[in-house]
């Protein structure tokens, strides 16, 4: 069946969208991820913490743990590498979007959607070059991480990071968590943060918000 869009609603939403394509939005501070890729056991409490916050079906997984092995004996190795929406500084979904659904807030950076003007056409999923947006086969549009902007605003933290049993997945002031300023109990006081791990893509394609602490056999060299 056909969904019949707000005209007056989806006007409003590609102003915002233009406004944004050419000249994109600067935060006053751009919120980002930090995970720690070693000392991740890969319990997946954060995916289903945020299944079941976004209600979705099986399928689409806003956040997706990864696990990441090879070697040969003796020297073997395994580790997790964790991401969901990176809330990019320079969002390839946002000017895909012919409805103007996707937007970068100004306060904090965060990336929101608003799926109820999503046509379904699945743009926006394939500019991303790290998966987050997905699609939703029962409803036959796209939603993706928005941060769980409710719980932002009411000075928490989003669900994905509440559920993390090893508290090695937080948020911060990404340019702080770069620098590795940011207090958190994802990052030890030898570690080191990085904004790329091995088989991620380019940053400098996005410039995602997230950093992470490397397994030494994914770090970039």
């Amino acid at each position: 069946m056909t969904k019949k869009l707000d005209k007056a609603q989806v006007k409003t939403a590609l102003e915002r969208k233009v406004a944004q394509t050419y000249r994109p939005v600067k935060p006053k501070q751009q919120l980002g991820f930090i995970h720690h890729n070693v000392d991740c056991i890969g319990c997946r409490a954060c995916e289903i913490a945020c299944k079941d916050k976004n209600g979705l079906p099986p399928g689409p997984r806003f956040r997706r743990v990864m696990y990441v092995e090879g070697g040969s004996y003796p020297d073997v190795y395994a580790y997790k590498v964790n991401m969901s929406c990176n809330h990019c500084a320079e969002p390839a979904c946002l000017p895909t979007c012919p409805t103007g659904a996707i937007w970068k807030r100004e306060k904090d950076g965060i990336v929101d959607i608003d799926s109820t003007l999503c046509i379904g056409c699945r743009r926006c999923e394939a500019a991303c070059p790290y998966g987050a947006p997905q699609w939703d086969p029962l409803e036959k549009i796209v939603k993706k991480c928005n941060l769980c902007v409710d719980e932002i605003d009411a000075g928490r933290k989003p669900y994905c990071v509440m559920g993390c049993m090893m508290r090695v997945l937080d948020i911060g002031p990404i340019e702080e968590l770069w620098a590795g300023t940011w207090k958190t109990t994802a990052l030890g006081p030898n570690d080191r943060p990085v904004r790329q791990v091995k088989n991620m893509a380019n940053p400098e394609l996005t410039r995602p918000s997230i950093a992470f602490v490397p397994h030494s056999k994914g770090k970039v060299r």
